[in-house]
């Protein structure tokens, strides 16, 4: 069964999908500046009888040309048959859409990091058929904030740091200092995020300490206790809202990739694009859009 926490650590990317460049900036890793960043479908199922999903899956679009896609897996614990799954979306991400694949695995304690980490070789001692090398973001690496005026300056990272440290003896100055932070910000941002950190914290000494400081204005932050409070219709028009700019967003998604791959949008074909508010039909129509030779091969399928 997936954690809350599980579930908020991918979350994290796919709320804020530039999180991961700046990530790797501040650690220093060689990947190139991303100029589009696009939401990919996780679906991963070639046996209808066997579900496969990665967490998050991310199209990477970098300034000189090159482009890749960002596969995020949250781990909570070891677990000896997870790195055969890994292996499966590696190898099925880049048969499927002939782009190379980075497994970027997110954890919350040092030891399944180090775990994580490690290099994995698939095949006969004589001769290993494939290496498997996750890049991993745990305790060991992501940095911690306890300065409020950093933690304002990028609260996704910040978000990402509270929850990935939400055991270390120093958790109550980095939520502190979050916590500050988002009242430099939006409601509707704090809100995402301060649920975020409570989702990602989930049974941790740390959730309660969380929760103490979200309890100071229940008006501005969607804490346990306030989300009780809310009336149920803002609650579902959130939600609405929260749907209809990821639709946008992949709208957007689709129209960016056949403009990378040069192919002609009419207005028509535009149109019937952004006006879609399906979730479904979008990731469908953003899967054609990497191999359509033409815009209207966007629909063959929905309209067959």
């Amino acid at each position: 069964m997936v954690s809350s926490s599980h579930e908020a650590m991918h979350r994290i990317f796919q709320e804020d999908p530039g999180v991961f460049a700046r990530t790797f900036h501040t650690l220093g890793l060689p990947f190139p500046e991303p100029v589009a960043v696009s939401l990919m479908p996780t679906d991963l199922t070639e046996i209808q009888l066997l579900e496969r999903r990665v967490d998050t899956l991310l199209r990477i679009d970098a300034a000189e040309g090159d482009s890749y896609l960002l596969a995020v897996e949250a781990q909570g614990k070891k677990d000896r048959g997870k790195p055969g799954s890994w292996a499966y979306y590696v190898a099925h991400l880049y048969a499927k859409y002939r782009l190379p694949p980075l497994l970027l695995v997110t954890c919350q304690d040092r030891s399944t990091a180090e775990w994580a980490a490690e290099t994995v070789v698939i095949g006969p001692t004589a001769w290993p058929t494939l290496s498997l090398r996750p890049l991993v973001l745990g305790p060991h690496n992501v940095p911690v904030f306890t300065d409020v005026n950093a933690a304002a300056r990028d609260i996704p990272l910040a978000t990402l740091s509270a929850i990935t440290h939400g055991k270390d003896p120093n958790a109550a100055a980095i939520l502190k200092a979050l916590a500050a932070a988002l009242q430099t910000v939006d409601e509707d941002t704090a809100m995402i995020f301060a649920e975020l950190t409570e989702l990602g914290l989930g049974s941790a000494p740390a959730a309660q300490i969380w929760r103490d400081l979200m309890a100071v204005d229940l008006s501005f932050f969607r804490s346990e206790t306030s989300q009780r409070l809310r009336s149920e219709a803002r609650a579902m028009g959130r939600a609405e809202g929260r749907a209809e700019g990821r639709a946008e967003g992949r709208a957007e998604d689709i129209l960016r990739i056949l403009s990378k791959r040069g192919v002609a949008v009419s207005e028509q074909v535009r149109e019937r694009i952004v006006s879609c508010g399906d979730l479904d039909v979008l990731s469908d129509w953003l899967d054609r859009s990497l191999t359509a030779e033409v815009a209207e091969d966007l629909f063959a399928a929905t309209e067959a």
